[in-house]
């Protein structure tokens, strides 16, 4: 039986600290208890990302979540004593991954997960990791590096991005390069000691962050596509489930990011003035780096020629193609400034980098 403090949350926890525990534990669920832990709901990641979408502030309180579900009940649980069997039915039948386990009185005293009862499958999709660009905002740390071979805490960024797609269970890896390509061909070789399959595409100029698509070979399988200088906890099972009932030609991963207006905000009607809002906090969604394309959106991507994701983004959209937006919930952070790579060690030592 596993430890199940990690996975617990009080009900007058705020949203963003269900986000610490649910990327923290990286099983995509907390458990909402009472002081009895007496179970009140669950929260799962896709919970909270249907929240961002709506726009709900990320500090009001956890239980404000429970009981918002667009379908079925509350929490799916399973009594103490049920069998491997038994779980995995409820599994199947509800089509999700996690169950808790309550004893009568409803307090909880382990949860389940999928993985525990089988293995996890592959998944159908091949991922491209853009490994070519110069990283100019890192010199001179990457006059002879390219930025993603750079390393926090006792690897390269680019290992511990080959790492966690691996652990998702996406083995086929294709690296583009550009700037030293030999730093990273020679590290990573086919990618048989890392437990991948890696080939290269090497760009002779570089061509953008969609660009490099068009030098692949066809596949009726989707990409998953990362900008080379990302760390993140993504859950890419997730993603590629939310691309899929989105029916999305692209699915574009998002993350939430806030701006301090240093001054009092006018509000005004005309020349009337009808209010000031004191150093408002603005919230958007930015883009995260992290893409799901299908194989039927690769025609918009001119060959041979420079030609970004956001580029991309736009011809979709003109086309009438769905893009969807996919909130990231777990950790995430763009390593392209000295002060960004300082955080990146940084969360290595106080444990948010494992």
């Amino acid at each position: 039986m596993r430890a199940i403090e990690p996975y617990l949350i009080e009900p007058n926890a705020s949203i963003r600290s269900a986000m610490v525990c649910i990327d923290q534990s990286g099983k995509g669920i907390c458990l909402v208890v009472d002081a009895k832990r007496i179970l009140l709901g669950t929260v799962s990641d896709g919970d909270i990302r249907r929240a961002i979408l709506k726009g709900m502030n990320l500090d009001l309180p956890v239980s404000s979540l429970l009981g918002q579900r667009e379908t079925g009940p509350k929490a799916i649980i399973a009594p103490v004593g049920s069998t491997e069997a038994d779980v995995l039915h409820l599994m199947t039948l509800h089509g999700i991954r996690q169950i808790p386990i309550v004893d009568g009185e409803g307090c909880v005293s382990d949860i389940v997960f999928m993985n525990d009862l089988v293995r996890e499958y592959e998944l159908p999709m091949t991922a491209v990791v853009m490994a070519g660009g110069f990283g100019t905002r890192l010199r001179p740390m990457t006059d002879n590096v390219p930025k993603p071979m750079l390393h926090v805490g006792d690897r390269p960024i680019l290992q511990r991005t080959i790492e966690q797609l691996k652990k998702t269970g996406i083995h086929k890896i294709s690296l583009t390069t550009h700037f030293k390509p030999e730093a990273i061909s020679e590290h990573f070789g086919d990618g048989n000691e890392f437990g991948v399959e890696i080939d290269y595409v090497h760009e002779d100029q570089p061509l953008g962050t969609a660009g490099a698509i068009s030098l692949m070979a066809e596949s009726d399988e989707p990409l998953l596509i990362i900008n080379g200088d990302i760390l993140t906890h993504v859950d890419f099972r997730a993603m590629l489930d939310y691309h899929r009932k989105q029916n999305a030609s692209l699915t574009v991963a998002v993350r939430q990011y806030g701006v301090q207006v240093p001054y009092g905000v006018i509000e005004y009607d005309g020349t009337k003035v009808s209010g000031v809002s004191e150093k408002p906090q603005l919230q958007f969604l930015v883009n995260a780096g992290i893409y799901l394309l299908e194989p039927s959106a690769r025609k918009f991507i001119p060959s041979n020629q420079r030609f970004d994701m956001t580029d991309l983004i736009q011809k979709l959209v003109a086309e009438n193609c769905r893009v969807a937006s996919f909130p990231i919930v777990e950790y995430w952070l763009d390593v392209g400034q000295p002060a960004d790579f300082a955080q990146a060690q940084e969360d290595v030592v106080n444990g948010r980098i494992s």
